[in-house]
């Protein structure tokens, strides 16, 4: 995932978007064509988060950390010296 502030969330179009309110505290943005999970925000809305795998390259965005490494499973083989938290 990549975060961006919600006001600075620019789409080149924006007609298949369509938001779910998926919990009291937070909304996903998919697409209404093929379903696809795009965003999540999370009540005030200020930030909004992107499933980084939609971007068009070059998206210039780098790994700062990994997360939920005490979960994951005996394929995945993280050799950098990034933190790894146990938990998100």
């Amino acid at each position: 995932m990549a975060a961006c502030r919600s006001a600075d969330l620019m789409l080149l179009t924006s007609s298949t978007l369509r938001w779910y309110r998926s919990s009291r505290y937070v909304e996903r943005g998919f697409c209404s064509r093929c379903g696809g999970n795009l965003f999540w925000k999370a009540a005030p809305g200020l930030q909004t988060f992107v499933a980084a795998g939609t971007l068009d390259p070059p998206t210039g965005l780098r790994i700062s950390k990994h997360i939920f490494v005490g979960s994951k499973s005996d394929f995945y083989d993280l050799t950098d010296r990034l933190p790894k938290e146990q938990a998100g």
